[in-house]
């Protein structure tokens, strides 16, 4: 049997957070009950003309200079044709052959080594509807009852970035969609949150024999709503896909939903191609020719890419706490932040990151006067001060006072009624597991509420047992 090399391909949506919709004055925006965000134009009545949103051009020639495209100087609006129930119009207001931004590339640093994935085109669109399926199971279409469509999404401001098959593991996949996501947050331009759609991502998915060059039919996954979920879907197209070839037959291009609760693939319909939406340049826009000065202005407004800063903290710290911290957009507060490097970075993505902070009220120059400190005073002071370190009057000094208790004359009598409380455990320890001494420290600390210095604690015990 052949080894396989996985072929991927992403089609990433970005809902752009403007106050108004695309192509009419309706607000956009998540949350709204249904329909009560909707006019004649993007409901598609007769008579009704669209008119584009400005800002919605900028920020998509903002995002296709980020991702290192050429941007048009004339680009065109199509009329992409489609009957479903989330397209009131029957139609859809996008972009075919001459796309706002195209030719790009983006830089993906991994632990082994940088991936460039080529961007085939990053265009211009209006979302459709959103469908809301009743019954079933998990909301989807299968088993459904019936559907319902909240039109409040119809005719939002989305971008539709489109990469190359340069992908070719379901890691790489998960890694190139995070900093994406990064970028577009950096940029100012969108939320970009799976869970309320205003990230979305299909995958393209193939196999070939591992050092060919040939592409071979692909299907495309749909509905996986987490960065894990798509790693995980395109992990089990993978496996279903070599299953088939192996076992003689022939994949089909299809659309297909992943199941994360059981793992499973299943089938949604025949994957359409670009000739079943008869593609033609809409009547009522002309066309979008950004002038030389507005790119040139825009380009002056994107910021260094998050994989520059990825690889530049991966030379002081391992990889994926690096990533964890530019993914998660606490890098900045790292760098800001004073003191031993991987003591900064494991505090900014533990304690901080789990009382639920925002880095960007944090006082770096007070958190770096904490972390210096943290092992003179009590656990528990520590994590209070953390949970405090976003105040806007926030001082290390006021925890830091709190001295742990680290003298030994006071400490040598606990350690005592601790080991002489556990005869059992210090027999056993004696006997080899020594995994027991975080047991004894634990004691110590509850009988001090916490007080105790764990440093001294621990000499004490080792001390005691021999």
């Amino acid at each position: 049997m052949p080894e396989w090399e996985p072929v991927i391909g992403l089609e990433i949506h970005v809902q752009l957070k403007t106050r108004t919709k695309m192509f009419c004055r309706c607000e956009s925006g998540f949350g709204a009950e249904p329909n009560t965000r909707t006019c004649s134009v993007c409901l598609g009545h007769p008579g009704s003309l669209p008119v584009p949103n400005r800002l919605a051009i900028e920020w998509t020639i903002k995002l296709g200079l980020a991702l290192g495209c050429d941007i048009a100087e004339h680009a065109l609006f199509h009329r992409k044709n489609y009957s479903y129930p989330d397209l009131a119009k029957g139609y859809q207001i996008s972009q075919y052959d001459i796309p706002m931004c195209s030719n790009g590339r983006f830089t993906v640093p991994g632990p082994h080594g940088d991936e460039e994935i080529g961007i085939v085109r990053a265009h211009l669109e209006e979302d459709a509807a959103k469908n809301v399926h009743v019954g079933g199971a998990g909301g989807r279409i299968g088993g459904a009852a019936h559907t319902l469509v909240d039109y409040n999404r119809a005719g939002t401001p989305l971008v539709e970035i489109v990469t190359r098959p340069d992908i070719h593991s379901p890691d790489s996949a998960k890694r190139f969609l995070q900093l994406l996501r990064q970028t577009i947050v950096e940029l100012g331009i969108s939320d970009a949150e799976m869970e309320k759609g205003t990230l979305r991502a299909d995958a393209n998915v193939s196999v070939r024999p591992l050092g060919s060059d040939e592409l071979r039919t692909r299907t495309e996954l749909k509905n996986m709503n987490s960065f894990n979920f798509i790693a995980r879907g395109i992990q089990a197209e993978l496996a279903r896909q070599i299953e088939v070839w192996e076992s003689g037959g022939e994949v089909v291009q299809q659309t297909l939903d992943y199941h994360a609760d059981t793992d499973a693939i299943t089938a949604r319909r025949t994957k359409e191609e670009a000739e079943d939406y008869r593609y033609f340049p809409e009547p009522d826009l002309v066309p979008v020719e950004p002038p030389a000065e507005l790119v040139a202005r825009v380009r002056g407004q994107v910021p260094e890419a998050p994989g520059v800063r990825l690889r530049r903290l991966a030379s002081q710290l391992d990889f994926e706490l690096a990533e964890a911290l530019v993914t998660s957009g606490r890098d900045g507060l790292y760098e800001r932040t004073p003191g031993d490097r991987r003591a900064v970075a494991n505090v900014i993505m533990n304690q901080l990151a789990a009382a639920g902070i925002d880095p960007e009220a944090v006082n770096a120059d007070e958190l770096g006067k904490l972390i210096d400190g943290r092992e003179r005073i009590p656990r528990a002071a520590f994590l209070e001060a953390i949970a405090h370190a976003g105040d806007a009057d926030f001082a290390a000094d006021r925890y830091l006072a709190e001295a742990a208790v680290a003298d030994t004359s006071e400490l040598r009598p606990v350690v005592d009624e601790v080991l002489a409380a556990h005869p059992g455990e210090v027999e056993a320890y004696r006997g080899g597991k020594q995994g027991l001494l975080g047991f004894f420290v634990g004691q110590v600390m509850r009988r001090t509420e916490g007080k105790a210095d764990a440093k001294v604690v621990n000499e004490l015990v080792r001390e005691k047992l021999g």
